[in-house]
């Protein structure tokens, strides 16, 4: 059935290039070098450069150490032809480094590291027992479809005795405007009652799921506007770390099939990201 349909496809298309050929044989014909320009134009205004994404270690000093009780710190990063693109990808390192210490100031990654480091200092000088932290932060970009990026920030930690392991982090850019895009950027403002019951249904099946203290201390509605979201070929998705809801909450991710995304997100959106 396909061939046939192929076939039929190319017929028309062979009639519609004779008849066009017909009528632009009548009208005044452009300079070559001016189409040679318009095309050149065009792909200058709607084709992104490639990005060549290149893994390596972060380009940031760390402390020096003397004695083997050093803190430890491993920050693998990736870098791409894009130059905002790098620089939005440290911001958003930073803002992850900065998360570990519960701080919300604007910082570089190197200023985000040496808070770090300041804190685990701190930690160290209360008791001579007290370790350093650790903390390893690995970079990725997992899909990227036209002008936007998807990009993951895990974190493995051990601080003041406590040791966490794939905490991840995501975040959403725009090329094209460079922008971050949150969830409320890019759902149809007539469809957020919709997406709304979505979240609150697979957040009610969550809760059913959480210890009786942790229903108890949680809280009735979920907020999704500023949430970690993702997307991928099937759809969006949004993220919720491990005590991110509420204390001793489990992590929470809630998936939207195709059709679910297509029906809430902005179709000048929808039809460039999918």
């Amino acid at each position: 059935m396909n061939i046939i349909k192929d076939a039929v496809i190319i017929s028309m298309l062979g009639m519609s290039l004779l008849l066009s050929a017909c009528d632009d044989s009548k009208k005044p014909q452009q300079p070559e070098a001016e189409k040679k320009a318009s095309v050149f134009d065009a792909e200058k205004s709607d084709v992104l450069p490639y990005l060549n994404i290149q893994e390596q270690p972060a380009k940031v000093a760390l402390p020096f150490c003397e004695n083997k009780n050093c803190i430890d710190l491993n920050i693998q990063t990736v870098q791409t032809a894009d130059p905002w693109l790098n620089t939005w990808i440290e911001r958003n390192q930073a803002l992850v480094v900065q998360d570990q210490i519960k701080q919300k100031q604007s910082m570089s990654l190197q200023q985000a590291i040496n808070a770090y480091v300041k804190k685990s200092d701190a930690w160290q000088d209360e008791f001579k027992t007290n370790q350093p932290y650790a903390l390893t932060m690995y970079t990725r970009i997992p899909y990227q479809r036209n002008q936007y990026v998807l990009l993951q920030v895990g974190v493995d930690t051990a601080q003041e005795n406590i040791k966490v392991k794939d905490r991840h982090y995501f975040f959403v850019a725009d090329r094209r405007t460079q922008k971050s895009l949150a969830l409320l950027d890019i759902v149809d403002a007539q469809q957020q009652a919709k997406m709304n019951g979505i979240v609150q249904a697979a957040y009610a099946k969550w809760l059913k799921e959480q210890d009786a203290a942790v229903r108890q201390s949680a809280p009735k509605k979920l907020y999704w506007g500023q949430a970690d979201w993702f997307f991928d070929q099937e759809g969006v998705g949004l993220h919720y770390r491990t005590h991110e809801i509420v204390k001793d909450g489990a992590q929470l991710d809630i998936y939207l099939t195709k059709q679910q995304t297509q029906q809430v997100l902005k179709d000048a959106v929808y039809r460039l990201m999918f």
